[in-house]
């Protein structure tokens, strides 16, 4: 899910090698012009149409682009993606299929959302959307550098060169089209919380919570502006889920009976409580805009205090190793997995839901929220 748990910045010159690789396909791209009226006209599953969606955040949404980048928030590698089809480490922070891929097959898109920076990425991908989103992004500049991910900024200038391509293989009238028309998803403050604001002295001394969550919401709100200018026009914000009861967050806070660490939880609830401000703020300054706040601090919490109800029996640890603190280099093909049916536990590792979490949640934001909000 990005953070639905956001743990899972560089620059985003790391990705021009790639670009330039891709270039010569995209040239030939005329080849895939008929796939073009069938991204436009897309029906969905739940009676919402768009041509294409784009995910933006960090690694709940995140399906691969950290992958050659040089930072420690990467995953690919097993045994990551063991349930993925092919058994392939894909860069998703999970056993298999995460969000973002379930939100593009639910919407009735495509079964898969593609990394922009997947060094096999086709022109044919670009018609129905892409991936933006790096693990251990954050709004705060800071949660970006400490990892050496693709910073929110750096997710726009990705998107930019992603419409200059897009341009090469649709047109501008086209791309118009399938840009306004496309839906847009952001999961992201979970890293600014947990890696920033409690794990570094960086911001702590400087302010409180409740400031804190005012200098991330203003980085928030110049992002979504930003997406706005770029033609962007519905978008979707994900709040930011109980991170107090991360299987991590109850190791490190949580006491020796490793329960919910409630200051981080209080955090998180501050910073949900003040979003729908912002997004009302947001509609009177960019009236064409359709911007809808998701919240998933609840269902994630009735999956936690009613695991069975949703079909799970585990959701205090991971799957991989003891399920405490394990994620990215921690969790790799010399730690054992631990759950004999991951499907029946919330989380695969110590951040991160299991694909049966990421669809169960899924289900959720889909029933609740998109079909009604557009």
């Amino acid at each position: 899910m990005k953070t639905l748990f956001v743990i899972c910045g560089g620059a985003s010159s790391s990705s021009s090698s790639t670009f330039a690789v891709l270039l010569a396909a995209f040239i030939i791209a005329s080849c895939f012009l008929f796939q073009i009226n069938q991204a436009l006209i897309i029906q969905t599953k739940n009676n919402f149409t768009a041509p294409a969606l784009f995910a933006f955040g960090d690694s709940y949404l995140d399906t691969g682009n950290n992958n050659n980048l040089p930072t420690v928030g990467k995953c690919n590698f097993p045994p990551y993606g063991k349930d993925f089809p092919g058994g392939i480490p894909t860069g998703r922070f999970c056993n298999g299929k995460i969000s973002s891929d379930f939100i593009a097959e639910e919407l009735g898109i495509k079964e898969l959302l593609p990394a922009f920076l997947d060094p096999t990425l086709g022109p044919q991908d670009l018609l129905t959307g892409v991936c933006f989103a790096s693990s251990g992004a954050g709004f705060d500049p800071i949660t970006n550098n400490l990892t050496s991910v693709l910073s929110l900024p750096d997710q726009l200038k990705l998107f930019m060169e992603y419409k200059e391509k897009l341009k090469m293989i649709a047109g501008e009238e086209r791309t118009r089209t399938i840009i306004s028309e496309s839906l847009y998803i952001l999961s992201s403050g979970t890293n600014d919380f947990i890696n920033t604001y409690f794990s570094t002295p960086f911001r702590k001394f400087k302010y409180d919570i409740p400031s804190y969550v005012d200098f991330i919401l203003g980085l928030a709100s110049s992002f979504i502006q930003e997406l706005y200018n770029m033609g962007a026009r519905r978008i979707i914000i994900l709040d930011i889920p109980p991170i107090g009861c991360l299987p991590s967050s109850r190791t490190i806070a949580g006491g020796k009976e490793r329960n919910c660490a409630e200051k981080y939880n209080q955090a998180a609830l501050v910073y949900n409580s003040k979003l729908p401000s912002l997004i009302d703020s947001l509609h009177k300054k960019l009236p064409q805009s359709k911007i809808v706040f998701v919240d998933i601090y609840k269902p994630v919490l009735d999956i936690i205090q009613n695991p069975n109800s949703f079909g799970f029996d585990e959701v205090r640890n991971g799957c991989c190793g003891t399920g405490n603190l394990e994620v990215a280099i921690l969790c790799n093909p010399l730690v054992p997995v631990t759950c004999p049916d991951d499907s029946k536990n919330l989380f695969w590792d110590s951040i991160h839901p299991t694909e049966n979490g990421c669809r169960v949640l899924t289900t959720m934001i889909i029933k609740q929220h998109i079909n009604g909000g557009f």
